[in-house]
Order: structure tokens, then sequence, then C-alpha cells
């Protein structure tokens, strides 16, 4: 692999993991209570992190995504939900800003909003109907033009700190549209007439990002709230997929990190009684903590170089498999990762008072999350063998003419 970290991205990382040991103090009261941390998102204002993937001409740090999977890994050891929700401003913010679709004059709005407003923006395109197994790309919510703005109709399902982001950006596909992937973003404010909240987040882990629905009724919003229409919105989000879903893949490696290193202290102090050795002597432990830490390294080193080719050659065949590769690597080792960690760990580490206990299960969404294992399996597949999509049968049938599966 053919790059380096720069002392800039080392500083970033000092700073993430910072901000980090601040968030542990925190983390696992926020997880009981499935509470939204606020005070971290404070302290991610504050130390600039909300304009880090915005470009340097419009006020950002303009950071690449090698960058802010060194910081996404720090942050994750100190609070995964903080680290993961937080990506999720990312994820929509660095799209918009890098797609020669958006307009200038939108891009410049929306840097001012985070840069030197401060706005955290939450990405919510997910509804409750899709499904990640088959990439579903066009949502069922609708926009409709009405004088002065739109109406936004529909359901969405996993918005990230709603109720703690000034904006949340969603995806609608328009009233007027012909188009089958035809498709809008939109701004909704929390004031929005017909925008509610449904307190639904009761979840096995990342309980933190109170990722709960949003229904929208005929919500308006104004002409401002647009920021891109598209008659084929799959490029878009296949483009964005280091911003999209990439992103956020370095957070589950800082979580199996955080398991890592703690079950490496639990058995360097554990001395069973009538023994003179702690619990590290012994040979399944050495085992165990050997091939904790190949994954790991393995994980690391995948995630760094998919990052370093999309900063490089930008949204090519090889970075988007190299995405794929990285993510589907990572959310195994973390699985394998945890659960050894608790294994090791004994009866305690199934206590709640254990943060083994809840890197277990944070760690167990990572191969859930979009994209899910099996679905990055088969879409690698297909660019590892160089298949037009539009030639594969699509894995259900479909209702509509077009062919193939979709890949973002």
């Amino acid at each position: 692999m053919d790059f380096h970290v720069t002392a800039a991205q080392r500083d970033l990382q000092q700073r993430a993991r910072d901000l980090a040991a601040d968030f542990a103090t925190r983390a696992a009261q926020h997880d009981r209570d499935a509470s939204d941390p606020v005070e971290n998102y404070a302290a991610l204002r504050a130390a600039g992190f909300y304009g880090l993937n915005v470009p340097r001409e419009l006020g950002g740090a303009g950071i690449g995504l090698l960058g802010w999977s060194l910081a996404a890994e720090e942050l994750a050891q100190g609070c995964a939900s903080t680290a993961l929700s937080f990506n999720m401003h990312l994820s929509v913010v660095g799209p918009v800003m890098a797609s020669p679709l958006v307009p200038r004059a939108t891009k410049e709005r929306l840097a001012k909003m985070v840069v030197h407003e401060g706005k955290l923006i939450g990405g919510n395109f997910s509804e409750p109907t899709t499904s990640g197994l088959v990439g579903t790309a066009v949502p069922l919510t609708r926009a409709r033009r009405v004088e002065g703005g739109y109406r936004i109709t529909g359901r969405k399902a996993f918005a990230s700190m709603i109720a703690a982001a000034d904006y949340v950006m969603v995806m609608a596909y328009p009233d007027e549209a012909t188009s089958p992937t035809a498709a809008m973003l939109l701004l909704v404010p929390p004031d929005a007439p017909g925008r509610c909240v449904e307190n639904v987040w009761d979840a096995l882990g990342m309980r933190a990002t109170r990722s709960d629905s949003m229904v929208l009724d005929d919500c308006s919003v104004s002409d401002e709230a647009l920021l891109l229409r598209s008659d084929d919105i799959v490029p878009f989000r296949r483009d964005g997929a280091n911003w999209f879903w990439g992103s956020y893949t370095p957070v589950y490696l800082g979580v199996a990190v955080a398991a890592y290193r703690a079950i490496v202290e639990t058995v360097k102090s554990r001395t069973p009684p009538g023994f003179t050795q702690p619990l590290a002597y012994h040979p399944d432990v050495r085992r165990h903590v050997a091939e904790m830490s190949v994954d790991l390294e393995a994980a690391r080193r995948l995630i760094h170089h998919a990052a370093w080719l999309s900063d490089t050659q930008g949204p090519t065949p090889a970075t988007l498999s190299a995405l794929y590769r990285a993510k589907y690597f990572v959310g195994e080792a973390v699985t394998r990762v945890t659960r050894t960690a608790m294994t090791l760990g004994g009866a305690h580490a199934l206590l709640k008072t254990s943060p083994l206990e809840r890197f277990f299960r944070d760690g167990a969404v990572a191969p859930v999350q979009f994209p899910p294992r099996d679905f990055c399996l088969t879409t690698l597949g297909m660019l590892e063998l160089g298949l037009d999509p539009r030639d594969v049968l699509p894995p259900l049938k479909s209702d509509g003419p077009e062919a193939g599966p979709i890949v973002r």
C-alpha cells in the first residue's frame, strides 16, 4: 500500500483521542438510558469537527476519508454511539460537497450552515420497507412542488440523532418524475409543519444514536430546502459510497479495539486463587489475544487502503471494491473480537457494569448495518469479476422493467 499518514492526519487523530477520553466518562450512562449524547455533539462542534469534510475553499478542513478513518476509530473507543451518529452528519455533507450535480451556490449555502453556523445535519434516507440485502435505492417518500416550496409525505426509519440535529437531510421521490430512479434531497428543520418523531429506538446496540423514526405528513419546507434533484440518483449514491457508508466502517473497528484493550488489561491483572500468574499466561488466552490482534490489524489495513484509494482515485471500481471488502471484513472481525473478549472476561463480562457487555452489543450491529455482509460479498463478487449488473439476474423478481441488482 503506497501511502503514509500525514502530520495533519495524526493531529486530527490525537484530537479525536482527547475527545474520546471525555466521551468515555458518559458512554455507559447514555447507553443505559438510550439518551442523546448532546454534550458530545457540543464538544465536536467546539473542536471544529462539523466542517471536517467541507472543502477548504468553502471554509472547512477538507479532510479525506483516511483522515476521518483515523479519527473515527478513536472516537468510537470513547463512545461508539456518538461516533456512529455524528458520522451521519459527515455522511451526507461529504457527498453533497463532492458531487458535480450539486450547484456551487448550494454547496456554499450548506458549508455556511455547517462551518460558520455550527449546524448539525442528520441523514435519513432509510425507510421501514427498504432492505439492505437487496440495496433498495428508490424511496417511497414523495415530495410535491407547491408555491414557495415542497410538501413531503412518507415515513423514515433509523434517523440517528434526529432529536439533536438542526436539520435532517431526507431523500424523496418527486411527484412529477417519470424515471424510476429519480430522487430529491431536502433539508427538513425540526419545526417543519407536518414533521413528527416516533420514539421507537429500543435497540440491542448503538443505543445512544437515538435512531428513531420520522413521519412526514404533508410536511412543508421552503424552496431553500432543496439540495439536489436528479432523474437518476443511483450514480450519486454509488459515487458517494465513501461517505454514505464507508465512513462508518472505522467506527466499528473502534468498538473492537476498545474491547481488545479492555480484555488485555483484564487478563493481565486477574490472578485466579491458587495460582501465582495472571490469566495472561494461560496458553488459550495468549492464542485468543493473538487472533484478535491479527483481526484488528488486518481490518485496519483494509480500511486505510480503501480510504486512501477513495482520497486519491475517487469513486473507481477498485475503490468501491475496497470499501465493500473493508466493510465485510470489519463486520466479521468486530463480532469475533467482541465475542472472544466476552468469553475471556467470564461471567463478570455479562454484567451491565462491564464495558465488554456494551462493546459486544455495539459490535453485533456491524454486520447488519448497510451494506450487510451478504450484500457486500454479492456486490464485491460482481466488481471483481467485471460483470455488468444489467446482465446479472436480480436476487428477487422485480416489479419494474429494470434488470440486475443495485450496486451502491
